[in-house]
């Protein structure tokens, strides 16, 4: 299905000029209130509430291809999609741009390249979040002099269907006045999908030749509820993110093996 879907779409295109991987999820996510009241009176108070690292846990599936189904949602399947449609997004006429959706939950701490689809451990959002950027910045490393580039950004705390799994919407709502406290702290709290958007517009009207590839653009909301972006470096190798992006390419022919290997028992 995808592959006629590319191929349809070549048919009718010549190009793409920006691309929005924004697709994600979260299997069973859970916060752990004993993490929480522990760390709220530590040193660690501050971070934990503007990035929830400790504070979060998933479960995982395996997808019928024997993928981590996070893994391959969140970052693997954009992986895919970019390769399918290298001929559109690597044009000499004009540049396009690659805009992932990552997370302030993207820690380093969480990824190990030796098991990056994140199969033992139970930070399966994190480090999948942490893959996108190594992924991001080896695409621009690849693919710059093709007129290719790759930005990521992050939407903040925000309140959606996907983080209704972890809060249901009336203690989201029984809180509201604490979240919104919160951004006098941090302006990651943008809360509302129109707020998360503000670095998803903003880089849409950036040239991408002129943006660090090392940054991430988050989106911010002050207390009084002016939006803006915030550019932060993220906290990753060069190298670590070149091994990674060979391992996807790696798993990339497997799955495309695979793949032709159903077909021809059809």
């Amino acid at each position: 299905m995808q592959k006629v879907a590319v191929v349809t779409g070549a048919s009718r295109f010549h190009r793409l000029d920006y691309l929005f991987l924004n697709a994600g999820v979260m299997v069973n996510p859970r916060i752990s209130f004993g993490a929480f009241l522990h760390g709220i009176f530590s040193r660690r108070a501050y971070q934990m509430l503007t990035t929830a690292e400790g504070l979060m846990s998933q479960e995982d599936t395996v997808t019928s291809d024997g993928l981590q189904e996070v893994f391959a949602t969140n970052l693997f399947g954009h992986f895919l999609l970019i390769r399918q449609v290298e001929p559109l997004v690597c044009s000499a006429e004009k540049n396009c741009h690659l805009i992932w959706t990552s997370s302030v939950n993207a820690h380093k701490s969480n990824f190990s390249l030796e098991d990056y689809q994140h199969s033992r451990g139970t930070e399966n959002y994190s480090s999948s979040k942490y893959a996108t950027d190594l992924t991001s910045v080896a695409l621009n490393s690849h693919f710059n002099k093709r007129g290719l580039y790759s930005s990521v950004m992050c939407p903040g705390i925000v309140r959606t269907n996907m983080t209704y799994q972890i809060l249901s919407p009336f203690i989201w709502m029984l809180f509201s006045p604490l979240f919104w406290l919160f951004r006098l702290f941090s302006p990651t709290y943008t809360l509302t999908p129109y707020n998360g958007a503000e670095a998803h517009i903003w880089l849409f009207k950036q040239k991408p030749e002129s943006l660090d590839p090392l940054m991430k653009f988050h989106s911010c909301t002050s207390f009084f509820g002016t939006n803006y972006v915030e550019t932060r470096k993220m906290d990753l190798s060069e190298d670590t993110a070149e091994k990674l992006y060979e391992k996807l390419l790696q798993l990339e022919k497997q799955v495309l093996a695979r793949c032709n290997e159903l077909q021809h028992k059809k």
